[in-house]
């Protein structure tokens, strides 16, 4: 008698049916026959659950049957199947609406199982261990299906996902455990905890030819690693960087930025050494350095702020390997890609990114920049010329470009004053006549940031600048520049 002769779920024209569930009479106690025609075979089921005894149904029943049963049951209410190269994800569908309500029941069914290991805890004998075979036997299969349906995905609904929560709620307290991280990694470091059993059971969908075909692989993957911190998740390595890479190298921005992201997560919870052993850094700087290519401002961020952390891992150990110190490093390598793609771009969305980002590729690079001034000083001139909007962020962060520029290059300021005294002077006045919706205290930030670039202009140049604003100062009459002006002239 199997469960499938009493859910009759609604089925789409030419869509493979839902795996059916496992004969009840092989995972419990019956102690009534169950009606073979009806809707209700997992409210039914959940009955039995209810009414029969702890001891009873862990005594009768083996832990590897009960985890058979509950694998079925998440198969039961998973996501259908895609095809590999499927489109986007529709965000109504009837095949979707149905997987929401199966959550539901199975969701109700799995919450009574692990209330019935919670009872029966409080029953075991010593020396005679029930619930700890059993939950080993359960816990993954039910944080995989509770996580599967606890965020909102289009194959869930306020109501699956109110009760996903509640099942991984009581699936960590059943376990014994005060948080999710806890109960995936262990309570200590050399405790081994259920992270290896989750992952165990992913493996076998992350893989080249089948990720894609369940939708909710990635996410749940997506959503579990960040559990996982240091020192923990250095043991796991070798099974989290693959589908990390795998996913990252996916055609869709969707994809990559969440392949991006859990490789930023290893980045920053796997020692250095461990990163570069078997050239793991080397093959993850190859495949974040690919995706500057894109167009895609999220995708560029999230693969931007990876490198800043990235970088420094490979650069230790080039140095401790090569013989010239100051020879090129990857840090070279990315500021000179990206400001060849500053000087060419026009979309403010891509401006406004790049220009946030640079100054942090500056102050890493230190007085080693002075390899890129000259190109750089191309970028600084371009992007103070052209206003991005309201809120200014191209300016704003190449203006905190500059201030970084001359402080760590200062001895090469003097000879490029004109241009770029030249590119602050006009900024400022342009800023001061803007009749734009900029506000005022953007407004303000801009003429404080360049009055900062004057003052460090003029005291790597000997005081050349005021010299030569002297003149400016005297025949300005706008008050907001000339108090600028007064105050690069008074700074001592």
């Amino acid at each position: 008698m199997e469960l499938a002769g009493f859910v009759q779920p609604p089925q789409v024209p030419g869509e493979r049916p839902p795996p059916a569930p496992p004969p009840a009479e092989r995972a419990l106690p019956q102690p009534r026959p169950l009606t073979p025609e009806g809707p209700g075979a997992l409210s039914e089921l959940e009955a039995l659950l209810e009414a029969a005894g702890s001891r009873r149904l862990f005594g009768d029943v083996s832990p590897g049957t009960l985890g058979e049963l509950v694998a079925s049951l998440s198969r039961f209410a998973a996501p259908p199947e895609q095809q590999q190269e499927a489109a986007e994800l529709p965000a109504k569908d009837s095949a979707y609406e149905a997987v929401a309500e199966r959550a539901v029941e199975v969701g109700a069914v799995l919450l009574r199982l692990l209330a019935k290991l919670e009872a029966a805890r409080t029953e075991e004998t010593p020396g005679e261990p029930v619930v700890g075979p059993i939950l080993r036997r359960v816990a993954a299969p039910i944080y995989i299906f509770a996580v599967t349906h606890v965020v909102d995905q289009p194959w869930t609904n306020a109501r699956s996902r109110a009760v996903a929560r509640e099942l991984l709620e009581s699936l960590v307290r059943a376990a014994d455990c005060e948080s999710v991280a806890e109960f995936l990694r262990g309570k200590k470091e050399d405790e081994e905890g259920r992270f290896v059993a989750v992952m165990g059971l992913l493996k076998q969908e992350l893989t080249k030819d089948t990720w894609k075909r369940n939708p909710a692989t990635k996410h749940v993957f997506s959503w579990t690693l960040p559990h996982v911190m240091r020192p923990w998740l250095s043991h796991y390595l070798e099974s989290v960087l693959p589908p990390s890479l795998l996913i990252s190298d996916d055609y869709r921005e969707e994809n990559k930025i969440l392949g991006v992201r859990c490789l930023h997560h290893l980045v920053l919870n796997v020692p250095g050494a461990d990163l570069c052993q078997y050239n793991r850094a080397q093959v993850m700087y190859h495949a974040l350095y690919n995706h500057l290519y894109s167009r895609e401002a999220p995708l560029l961020q999230a693969v931007l702020l990876c490198l800043l952390d990235l970088l420094p891992v490979l650069e230790r150990a080039q140095h401790r390997q090569q013989q010239q110190p100051r020879a090129p490093s990857r840090s070279d390598e990315v500021l000179q890609l990206l400001l060849t793609h500053m000087e060419a771009e026009h979309r403010l969305a891509l401006r406004r990114l790049y220009a946030r980002s640079l100054p942090a590729f500056v102050q890493r690079l230190g007085v080693l920049v002075v390899r890129h001034l000259k190109r750089l000083q191309r970028v600084i001139v371009g992007y103070l010329e052209v206003c991005d909007g309201p809120e200014e962020e191209a300016r704003l962060g190449i203006l905190q470009t500059l201030r970084c520029t001359i402080e760590h290059a200062w001895p090469r300021m003097p000879c490029r004053l004109p241009e770029l005294l030249q590119a602050l002077l006009r900024m400022m006045w342009d800023v001061h006549t803007d009749q734009g919706p900029t506000p005022e205290p953007v407004k303000a930030a801009l003429l404080q940031g360049a009055t900062e670039c004057l003052i460090l202009l003029d005291r790597c140049s000997a005081g050349q600048v005021k010299i030569l604003l002297e003149g400016v100062y005297s025949s300005c009459e706008e008050s907001c520049v000339r108090d600028c002006l007064r105050k690069v002239q008074e700074n001592t």
